[in-house]
């Protein structure tokens, strides 16, 4: 594994028992409505979303300018990093996670923008059938290609 990919992993694994120890529900490689893909997507307690974006180093942030579309399908957008990355590189208008050891470290939370009602319900539909296709694949994993089809997911 390249040391840019074990970033990745370590940090994404970082963020997501953060997710966990705040009792959200978060899912990885979360398929969005207009075609992205959220690193995280996290469901709160309260029905909002989260979308946490992780960033191995400051090339990774610089290439990619997506991230701004992000906030059209999150009530909050959080970048998650580690302790080396040049934290003046990314946008005070968003939440900052920082990687500290195997958990994260919350630094700036994210200012709210809420969802409209109708993208709120069709984002959780979508994020309900992506876990449960992945719980159902963990445990049928020949059955994968005819769930993906019955339930018209990526």
């Amino acid at each position: 594994m390249s040391d840019t990919a074990a970033r990745t992993t370590a940090i994404t694994r970082a963020a997501m028992r953060h997710c966990v120890r705040l009792g959200w529900a978060p899912v990885t490689e979360m398929p969005l409505p207009d075609g992205r893909r959220a690193d995280i997507l996290a469901l709160l307690p309260g029905g909002g979303f989260v979308i946490l974006e992780v960033k191995s180093g400051p090339r990774d942030f610089l290439a990619d300018r997506k991230w701004p579309e992000y906030r059209a399908w999150c009530d909050r957008l959080f970048f998650a990093v580690d302790a080396e990355f040049p934290l003046a590189l990314l946008p005070e208008d968003a939440g900052l996670l920082v990687l500290a050891e195997d958990d994260a470290a919350l630094l700036r939370d994210a200012p709210e923008h809420p969802l409209a009602p109708a993208r709120r319900r069709a984002l959780l539909y979508r994020f309900a059938t992506q876990a449960a296709l992945r719980l159902a694949a963990a445990q049928d994993p020949a059955g994968l290609v005819e769930m993906r089809a019955a339930l018209r997911v990526e």
